[in-house]
């Protein structure tokens, strides 16, 4: 992990400020707050500001049921049971900021999740460090024959060795033509008097994608969690997986209670069709019965066998 000297002072001074307030606080999530956790090799992700706990979804919903509409003796019933039925709006009481830094290709991925607030560092007015991104041998993996987004086996070491220093090497060698074309000094100085500095916003173009990128990320709590149950599934790309597992954890130190709701009931639970629901209870009947008489495709069936723990 790489934290700028700027950005270590400003987290140290903000750890160091106590501030007394009468708004709700987590526990969990101030003893983390503003410290950065480290995802990959350079990347990371920080707790900026958050409003709400476990106490502001129950609150929440007691209101929308209204008195005496449901009874409901402890908060983890009630928070269980708005995860079970797929609530969405006591969810939403709830928001986070973090500041995430990381490869450019991670962030294109992420930024298809269309329901937060996100500021990105611009590289027209600001230069970007000379990090990036390379992936670990046990990470340089083939492409999967079955599935077109996927990985499948690791690539012998030879292979994968090779891998990692096309990576590293096109990396360093397009940052040093970028720096190149600014003809710019760290203290913003021509570094060359002689030579024209070519534009900002024009230079970074040649940067590859496994580049640094950094931003400020808000959203609802709601929104978190269904990020989380895309990115933090075993089928997603690791590298963003691997953020989806650090946040996963702030989102236990933050809101423990809807946190295990969200384990049990969606990262852990399954979701049948109509179709998959009928063959579950045939089976549950005695009956054996057969793909092609269910309307199922043979990938529906597959995933359904596999979620039963039975040959497909």
């Amino acid at each position: 992990m790489t934290v700028t000297p700027e950005q270590q002072a400003e987290i140290d001074a903000l750890r160091a400020e106590a501030v007394p307030t009468l708004r709700t606080v987590s526990t969990g999530m101030e003893s983390v707050l503003h410290t950065a956790f480290p995802v990959l090799d350079h990347g990371f992700v920080r707790v900026v500001d958050y409003m709400g706990d476990d106490a502001a979804v129950v609150q929440a919903a007691r209101v929308s049921y209204g008195r005496g509409t449901r009874k409901v003796n402890e908060d983890r019933g009630l928070i269980n049971y708005l995860m079970r039925h797929r609530h969405t709006t006591p969810f939403e009481m709830c928001e986070i900021k973090l500041h995430v830094k990381l490869p450019i290709f991670v962030a294109r991925q992420w930024i298809r999740h269309r329901t937060a607030n996100v500021n990105e560092y611009s590289a027209r007015y600001s230069i970007l460090d000379r990090e990036f991104y390379v992936p670990a041998a046990d990470q340089v993996a083939a492409q999967s024959t079955s599935n077109r987004q996927g990985r499948e086996a690791l690539l012998p070491a030879d292979q994968a060795g090779r891998v990692m220093d096309i990576l590293r090497d096109d990396a360093r060698r397009v940052y040093d033509n970028y720096r190149w074309m600014l003809n710019e000094t760290d203290e913003g100085e021509a570094e060359d008097p002689t030579r024209d500095r070519l534009a900002r916003e024009l230079a970074r173009m040649n940067l590859t994608l496994n580049y640094y990128t950094q931003w400020y990320w808000k959203t609802d709590l709601h929104n978190l969690l269904h990020f989380l149950s895309l990115r933090a599934d075993p089928h997603a790309q690791y590298e963003i997986r691997a953020y989806a597992e650090t946040m996963m954890d702030i989102t236990h130190r933050w809101v423990p209670l809807v946190a295990a709701a969200f384990e049990e009931y969606r990262l852990g639970g399954a979701h049948l069709s109509r179709s998959a629901l009928h063959v579950v209870r045939r089976m549950l009947a005695g009956e054996t019965p057969a793909r092609e008489e269910t309307g199922m495709s043979p990938r529906e069936w597959r995933e359904l066998m596999t979620l039963l723990g039975r040959e497909a």
